[in-house]
């Protein structure tokens, strides 16, 4: 069996630390990304709620509804379909990579800002067009 020796010096870091790393776009966009995904657990579940109270009752189901159509309600779900489009165009760009496409700088920050705009874009749009279809 390998025997494994300590570092030279065990006061340095084996790897860089991120205070040596300039913030980038790229790197907001990736934990934006992580974030999203666990936003869209917590989507799920009010997802969940909504068809439960949907199964129970009519007049649990009213309570539900009522608190999506309060103010606060209408942020979360605002949110939760930003968060939705954003992990999708995400998970798009994600797989580009995957492919093996889109690793030369700027088309790297091309598409991360596609991201980010695209997500505002298209959120905003669906819910205009939900607010324009609404009876």
């Amino acid at each position: 069996m390998a025997e494994i020796k300590p570092a030279a010096n065990p006061q340095r870091p084996l790897s860089p630390h991120l205070q040596i790393y300039r913030p980038m776009l790229s790197m907001t966009m990736s934990i934006a990304h992580r974030a999203t995904g666990i936003a869209l657990y917590g989507g799920s579940i009010l997802l969940v709620w909504w068809f439960a109270a949907a199964a129970q009752s009519d007049s649990y189901f009213d309570l539900v509804q009522a608190f999506f159509n309060h103010w606060f309600g209408r942020i979360v779900l605002f949110g939760f379909n930003w968060a939705l489009i954003h992990h999708a165009l995400g998970g798009i760009r994600h797989f580009i990579w995957d492919m093996g496409q889109g690793f030369k700088l700027s088309t790297v920050e091309w598409m991360v800002r596609a991201n980010l705009i695209g997500s505002i874009v298209l959120t905003i749009l669906l819910w205009a067009v939900a607010y324009g279809v609404k009876p």
